[in-house]
């Protein structure tokens, strides 16, 4: 089994913390989704998923709900003309609540789409302004009442918790609206200021609060112990979900199944390589007129690839299998995990359960550190 990650690079404005790669400007959609055909097309000939039967396809960005009806359905039959897909495939698009609309909610059913991921962040005014997110708190609000009227029943919410502005009480007020909706998926990150973003800039010249870590740390307990109340299952770091809600994509990126990444920006995985195509978007049109993919490929070595492993298997509620580790790379190594594993057990960081390695509340905190200290050179 294999996903596809579709990045569409098309924002109606900007959200000031964002990072990924994205225009403002939809001069050249059209140019886009015919280069996007034709890679589809390329990399299929290529092969990099070796005649993998595609599980879970994902249309992220950017903002994919920009596209239109017939822009998705040209991409969608281009995939089922060049890809063994299967039939109870897991076909998410990402939307925003301000491009939901009933014609298009339609119109993704009947393109076979059977989940959304609705980036709404926060139910307050003041926070999304803050962000400079397009939508506004009441079209976030009315946003699942018409998904769930245009029939779609698996859809999960983005919630964005740290950012300055945000107290305690209203994080709880987002958290309650969410259960309060029966929601079955929930995905929550903690506000990170990177490099180069509007955000970064602004924090720097003093005209906006930089982020607080012990705000953000008191929040993400807040989230933790709210939706354990609540039935769900913190099976990844930032994802939360009621029984037999998991999301296949997301889960299938922290097991390590291969991927294809698809558009400007967009990185794949088979295990032994990673590759990244270019991060932009006129280079990657004019790349693909000359029937060319403009990427770039690392073979990943034996350390690399053992600490893949360690990285996104601690961030699951399973953890990191010991076993797993002393069968696909040696038994030695499988040890020596153990044996350094025990001052982050000392720490009450980590549990050792059926000889897996598994986080716990304090140590979900530190995740990336703590992966970190356990690489191996």
């Amino acid at each position: 089994m294999a996903g596809i990650y579709i990045h569409i690079p098309f924002c109606r404005q900007a959200c000031n913390y964002c990072n990924f790669h994205f225009s403002t400007s939809l001069h050249y959609k059209n140019d886009f989704v015919a280069a996007l055909l034709k890679e589809i097309q390329l990399q299929s000939a290529a092969n990099y998923l070796q005649s993998q039967q595609i599980e879970t396809i994902y249309f992220g960005g950017g903002t994919p709900s920009l596209l239109t009806i017939e822009e998705l359905q040209q991409i969608i039959q281009t995939l089922q003309q060049q890809y063994i897909i299967s039939a109870d495939a897991e076909i998410t698009l990402e939307a925003n609540p301000d491009d939901v609309t009933d014609e298009k909610l339609t119109g993704w059913r009947s393109l076979g789409i059977n989940r959304l991921s609705i980036g709404i962040q926060s139910l307050f005014e003041e926070d999304l302004q803050w962000m400079n997110r397009a939508h506004t708190a009441e079209e976030a609000k009315q946003v699942i009442s018409k998904a769930r009227a245009a029939g779609f029943d698996s859809f999960t919410v983005d919630l964005i918790y740290g950012t300055p502005g945000l107290t305690d009480e209203k994080w709880l007020s987002n958290i309650n609206w969410v259960l309060q909706q029966n929601i079955t998926h929930l995905s929550c990150y903690a506000l990170t200021v990177e490099e180069k973003t509007p955000l970064d800039k602004l924090i720097r010249q003093h005209k906006k609060a930089d982020v607080d870590a012990e705000q953000q740390s008191r929040q993400f307990i807040i989230l933790m112990n709210e939706l354990q109340k609540a039935g769900f299952e913190h099976y990844e770091i930032s994802n939360f979900a009621k029984p037999g809600y998991r999301s296949k994509h997301n889960s299938s990126y922290w097991k390590g199944v291969h991927y294809l990444g698809l558009g400007p920006s967009a990185h794949s995985f088979n295990g032994i390589s990673r590759q990244w195509n270019i991060a932009n978007n006129q280079q990657y049109i004019q790349a693909l007129q000359q029937n060319i993919i403009p990427f770039e490929k690392e073979e990943l070595t034996a350390a690399q690839q053992l600490n893949e492993y360690i990285m996104t298997s601690l961030r699951l509620l399973e953890g990191c299998s010991i076993d797993a580790i002393a069968g696909q790379f040696s038994i030695e190594k499988a040890l020596q995990l153990k044996n350094e594993a025990a001052v982050f057990i000392n720490r009450k960081q980590m549990l050792l359960q059926n000889n897996h390695l598994v986080l716990t509340q304090e140590g979900k905190l530190f995740a990336d550190s703590i992966a970190a200290d356990l690489f191996f050179e």
